[in-house]
């Protein structure tokens, strides 16, 4: 059999009474789209983050989206940001008519260089857009102060770090609005696509409730434009709301796995995850660094174990953002990163024999190196 590097089937197996149950009570509501389920999760994911206003739609890219366009970013405005992403951080930023402008990342954490952010800064910048990457937080201290010395807003991509902290505040909550994905592969995931943006600000809340749902603040009435319809779906919702309870859960979980992979793996050679000082670590993946990055993913997949890289191509250098103007070597970091970087199978159900057994092969394979 395979090893994958993410599997659902197990969670589910332990869980399918759950999940069923939350179907049934949604088919069984009366109310299939914005109803009590959506209500509900919002509620409760605002609650478990102590802040006033969550929104919940379709995916995390339009969380992104709405949350940029909610704070009055658009055409002709500046976001800085980071190359090492997903793509879909850049695509929401491009959708809403802004610039990103990258920042490079820092060697020993592969998230924001804060120190690089203010250099960056022109008369156009309007937000700063930190990407809380593989499960911890970037630095938001500098960038606070930066935000309010320049007058910027500050949206925090939370994609991957569910349930993260940082000096004790949750990912999500140190900024003016923060955007979460609910992708089946995340820390807190769905039974597919699911977003939300949180914020405190009630204003930038009602204008996000008006985009996700075409611009209407009352039915078939527009008071808004450009809008969109990106609600979350009722089923997924309620899916998420028992989740939600189990969120600790899993990030106990996930640690437990990269405890016994920084244990079996200590003394080979391979780079592992370092935790930032005052980051609270929620491991969304195990990300490894070594020169020989591709013999090694060659050599595993003959072992059956599969693994990934996140990411292999810096969006900078992709040929859908050719017009930003930027090239290789322009952000070093970055660009040697997307070479040597990989991650190992990591998922809360993770059997311990797998992973054992993905350790074993691992260590076998840089021994031959």
């Amino acid at each position: 059999m395979t090893i994958r590097v993410w599997d659902y089937l197990a969670e589910y197996e332990k869980e399918r009474e759950d999940v069923l149950d939350a179907v049934g009570t949604v088919f069984r509501s009366g109310r299939l789209v914005m109803g009590d389920s959506v209500r509900g999760f919002e509620e409760e994911f605002a609650a478990y983050h102590g802040i006033a206003h969550c929104v919940g739609v379709d995916n995390g890219t339009n969380a992104i989206k709405l949350g940029l366009q909610a704070l009055g970013i658009g055409p002709g405005d500046e976001v800085i940001t980071v190359s090492n992403t997903a793509a879909p951080t850049i695509v929401a930023i491009d959708s809403v008519g802004a610039r990103p402008v990258f920042v490079d990342v820092r060697a020993e954490d592969y998230l924001m260089d804060t120190a690089r952010v203010e250099a960056a800064v022109t008369a156009r910048t309007r937000a700063l857009l930190p990407v809380h990457l593989y499960g911890q937080c970037v630095d938001m201290r500098p960038l606070r102060e930066i935000a309010d010395r320049h007058g910027l807003r500050v949206l925090e991509d939370c994609a991957q770090a569910h349930g993260a902290r940082h000096h004790g505040a949750l990912a999500g909550t140190m900024s003016d609005a923060a955007a979460f994905s609910f992708y089946p592969t995340k820390v807190l995931g769905a039974y597919g696509d699911g977003g939300a943006t949180i914020t405190a600000d009630a204003e930038a809340a009602e204008n996000l409730r008006r985009l996700r749902y075409y611009g209407m603040e009352e039915r078939y009435y527009v008071v808004r434009t450009p809008a969109h319809n990106s609600r979350l779906d009722e089923v997924h919702a309620e899916i998420l709301r028992r989740k939600l309870g189990r969120l600790d859960t899993y990030v106990a979980d996930r640690r437990a796995v990269a405890q016994r992979y920084a244990d079996g793996l200590a003394d080979t050679g391979l780079e592992l995850p370092r935790v930032t000082a005052g980051n609270d670590h929620v491991y969304y993946v195990y990300v490894v660094r070594h020169p020989r990055r591709d013999d090694i993913i060659e050599r595993m997949r003959a072992h059956g174990v599969e693994l990934n890289i996140s990411y292999p191509w810096p969006v900078h250098t992709m040929v859908g953002f050719a017009h930003l103007g930027y090239g290789k070597g322009d952000f070093p970091v970055t660009e040697k990163l997307a070479g040597e970087i990989f991650s190992l199978p990591m998922y809360p159900s993770l059997p311990i024999g797998l992973q054992e057994k993905t350790i074993g092969a691992l260590r076998e394979v840089l021994s031959t190196l």
